[in-house]
This record gives C-alpha cells, structure tokens and sequence, in this order.
C-alpha cells in the first residue's frame, strides 16, 4: 500500500483507505498533499485584502479556495498525462497513478474534465473583467508540462501560472487592473521561482540523468543565495505593492514576519538534505498567512 503513495504525502493513511480506484484519483490531483492548493489560493487571498475587499467580500476568498482546489488538482492531472514517461523514470515519481498503471490515461482525461468542470461553477460567480482574467491563464497553465523540456527555469513559467489568483482576485474586487496588483503578481512570481527551487532540489540527480530542466541545476552550489535572491525580491516587489495602497512606513512593519520566515528558509535549507528542502518548501502555507496578515492590516486600514 505504502509504495503507491508518492514520498511526499501529507494523509498517508485517509488516502490508503481508500479503494484503489478512488486512491489513485485522489493521488493524481494531489488530495494527500495540499500544500499545493494552498500555495495556489494564497495570491489570491492577498488580492481580495489588500484591494480592500476582506470586510465585504470575504465570499470570494472561499470560491478562491474552492477554486483553488479544484484547478490545482487539473493542473495536476493534466501534467501527468504529458509527463507519464519522465515520470516513470523518476525515482520519487514512478510510483504516481498513471506511470505505476493504478489509473488509466482514459480515466485520467475523464477526471481533469470532472476538475474542470468545478472550476467552471468557480467561474460564473465572477465579474466580466475577472472572469477574462481567469480564462486567460488556461494558455500559460496548457504550456507549463513542457517547460522543463525546453529551459532551465520552469519554476520561472509556474510563477507566472501559481501567481495568477492575485490578478482574479484583485480584478474582481478593484475592477481594475492597476499598478499595485503588477507589483503583488510580480512579487508572487520571485516567491513561487524561490519556493519551487527549493522543492526541485530533491529531484536534482534524477533530473540531470534524464534531461529535465530547472533552476535547482541551473543555480547549482549558488541555490541558496538564487533563492535568498528571488525571496528579496519578492519582498521588495511587495513592500512597493503595499505602499502604493497605503503610503505609511507600518506598511514595512506588517511585512516583517513574512520577511523573516523567508529569511529563515534560506538560512536553515540544507539543499543536500532531502527531507529539509520539503520541509522549506511546505513552510509556505504558514508564510501564505503571514502575508495574508500582512495584506489584510493594510487593505482594511483603507
């Protein structure tokens, strides 16, 4: 039982009791390990708070989450319909549903249209401008499998696609598409490339033995500074988002705790270690809140 779920999983045990032909469904979205939704909504979340949105909208963050839970689990199916051969010749990937033979590829493609098709009810709920917005990012998400086929930095392209809640978000509640929600989605983007390279380091040997690229082997012996680099300038891009909403220096002060847990991943990440870089990476959720904090103080105080 245990070698069908992949090393990562957070609910080993609510996923194997499941039968196996819903386990491997589960699996293949990702339902054991939602760290990946949540890294998905938070953006979001920061978008509604910080255009001022919290009080009167907060609805919105739960069809964000809703959202966020369900085009996640697309996303990742459809990536392991276009990967099943890399990942059959992965270590920490072969055991995934379709490349270990527990869900069929007819059945995969029948559930990304079920995930899908979620998606869509989260869709209607939105304004005109914000449901275009939406819609736009089906291009990026169909062309993000094949990134690492093609350079070095996919987590570059999964930025622009993980990031993209922040302009739903603030499209939705500010019914513009104005300067300080550029600097909240080019912020979110610095943090997915550092977050994401961090996870990459636990693939990097198997990577460069099948041709796989990403930025953990770009940066090579230099990725704790690549990420600390990418962190900083997240923050700054951040700090400039906030301070356009609210020209006051406690704007500063209510990004502090986001800044230091970045901070901390970086100086605590062993990028030899596999465990300690999963451990970073999934430390996020808890940095989404802080940010979510951050954005909410500032976007509430309007």
């Amino acid at each position: 039982m245990s070698a069908e779920i992949v090393p990562d999983s957070e609910h080993r045990g609510l996923v194997a009791r499941l039968p196996p032909r819903l386990r491997g469904l589960a699996l293949l979205a990702r339902f054991d390990r939602p760290i990946g939704w949540w890294l998905l909504f938070w953006p979001g979340a920061w978008a509604v708070a910080l255009a001022g949105g919290l009080t009167q909208r907060w609805p919105l963050i739960l069809w964000i989450l809703a959202g966020s839970i369900a085009m996640r689990g697309a996303g990742c199916v459809y990536n392991d319909i276009v990967d099943r051969d890399l990942d059959a010749q992965v270590a920490r990937t072969r055991a995934r549903p379709i490349p270990s033979g527990l869900v069929s590829l007819r059945l995969a493609w029948a559930w990304l249209l079920v995930l899908c098709l979620i998606g869509l009810v989260v869709l209607v709920q939105l304004r005109p401008l914000a449901a275009i917005v939406s819609l736009a990012s089906l291009a990026p998400v169909a062309a993000y499998p094949f990134m690492k086929r093609i350079t070095w930095w996919p987590q570059a392209w999964l930025g622009l696609v993980f990031s993209w809640a922040a302009l739903v978000g603030w499209s939705e509640v500010a019914g513009t598409l104005s300067l300080p929600m550029w600097l909240l989605y080019g912020g979110c983007i610095a943090w997915v490339i550092g977050y994401d390279t961090i996870y990459a380091l636990q693939d990097r040997e198997d990577d460069a033995l099948i041709g796989v690229r990403s930025s953990a082997l770009r940066m090579g012996a230099h990725v704790k500074g690549g990420t600390a680099a990418f962190y900083a300038v997240a923050i700054g891009l951040w700090a400039a988002a906030l301070w356009l909403v609210r020209s006051d220096p406690l704007v500063f002060v209510a990004l502090l705790p986001m800044a230091a847990h970045l901070a901390w991943q970086v100086a605590t990440l062993r990028p030899a270690d596999g465990r300690n870089p999963l451990d970073r990476f999934r430390s996020n959720r808890f940095a989404g809140l802080l940010m979510f904090l951050a954005c909410a103080v500032v976007g509430t105080a309007l």
